[in-house]
């Protein structure tokens, strides 16, 4: 089925639109989940809650990438989740992952940093436009779908010190990026 057609079930407030967004997308959104959490069973309750979410959102909106808007709620779920779940410890994976990028933007909280959340934001989309695509697909594996760094060296058939070299290039030219605009790190 496609996309438009799922939207419209959701707005017809038809349950089978839940149905088939699990037969469409209900396998890379568990892997999104998955890749975050590091546990199937708790992925699975986010992706749940990624179809209530979608239900409860669309009569207010009405998506033109579906797969875009579901992989950001289940995203944000899964992240939400893991706060919780790791209140007094620490995922080394995600750990990881944040670390990587926190020379890059900074996380500082101030009503500063949120007027200037939407800069970065439009920032990086810019970034990513500029970048050839297998470095852009390997940066969006990486800090978006949150994909282990030998998951990305299989998916692009190389081995996982080109995918780091290449991590650590993007993350050096966004850096430069974001300075080049102004932006505080």
């Amino acid at each position: 089925m496609e996309d438009r057609e799922i939207v419209d079930l959701y707005w017809a407030r038809n349950e089978q639109a839940i149905e088939e967004t699990d037969h469409k997308y209900g396998r890379q959104c568990h892997s999104i989940a998955r890749n975050i959490l590091g546990n199937d069973h708790d992925a699975e309750e986010c992706v749940s809650d990624t179809w209530l979410s979608a239900w409860n959102a669309m009569p207010d909106q009405r998506p033109n990438r579906l797969f875009a808007f579901l992989a950001k709620i289940v995203r944000n779920l899964a992240l939400d989740r893991w706060d919780y779940l790791h209140a007094q410890k620490r995922n080394t994976d995600v750990t990881t992952l944040l670390s990587e990028l926190e020379d890059c933007v900074s996380n500082r909280e101030s009503t500063e940093q949120h007027a200037e959340d939407h800069a970065v934001a439009a920032m990086i989309n810019s970034f990513l436009l500029t970048l050839d695509p297998d470095s852009r697909n390997i940066f969006l594996r990486r800090y978006w779908y949150a994909d282990s760094i030998s998951e990305i060296a299989a998916r692009f058939s190389t081995n996982e010190s080109r995918v780091k070299s290449c991590l650590f290039r993007t993350r050096k030219k966004l850096r430069a990026a974001l300075e080049k605009e102004g932006i505080a790190l």
